[in-house]
């Protein structure tokens, strides 16, 4: 399968698709930051990245590269109905246990809320903001003397096991059939 990423950040979740999703080809990133860390870490992988935020342009290169599956790794940006439209197949990782904390500040909006269990969401896009069907879900406690720093490195270090196996574990050849996981 092709992949096709989009970043916004350090690129973190991105390095660990190109290490662990090996029956897969990442053949194109695309961040709409001019200083994402994700371009650095595309740089040393040798996979073709470009940085744009004009969403016709990008999804004409994504489809120029032919991909199957468009990977939303840290991408903070909303795409259009449009982009949606444009192909089968989009999935986002999302910190925290989806339908809750949708947006930004998920992470804070769950240590405030008193909850003691939180996470992340690997979710189909849709045009409702992070409103996509749920792939799968990983929990994270949350211990009480959490900062929004400590509780984010957790998030994400659940977040680097569970989206490389929905890529590798999720049957996207025909929409919301699950293998097992």
């Amino acid at each position: 399968m092709k992949l096709g990423v989009l970043c916004s950040g350090n690129g973190t979740n991105f390095e660990n698709i190109l290490r662990t999703c090996n029956k897969h080809e990442v053949v194109l990133m695309i961040s709409n930051k001019k200083e994402c860390g994700a371009r650095l870490v595309a740089q040393k992988f040798g996979i073709p990245c470009a940085y744009s935020i004009n969403e016709e342009w990008i999804i004409n290169e994504l489809k120029w590269s032919g991909i199957d599956l468009v990977v939303l790794a840290g991408y903070m940006k909303i795409v259009s109905k449009k982009f949606v439209n444009s192909f089968n197949h989009i999935i986002n990782i999302h910190p925290s246990l989806l339908p809750k904390y949708k947006g930004l500040h998920a992470v804070e909006q769950a240590l405030k809320s008193g909850d003691k269990v939180t996470g992340c969401t690997v979710h189909h896009v849709t045009e409702e903001l992070d409103g996509g069907a749920i792939i799968d879900q990983a929990e994270v406690p949350i211990l009480p003397d959490d900062t929004v720093e400590s509780l984010t490195k957790r998030i994400q270090r659940s977040e680097y096991a569970l989206l490389p196996n929905v890529i590798d574990n999720y049957d996207f050849k025909f929409p919301y059939s699950r293998k097992q996981l």
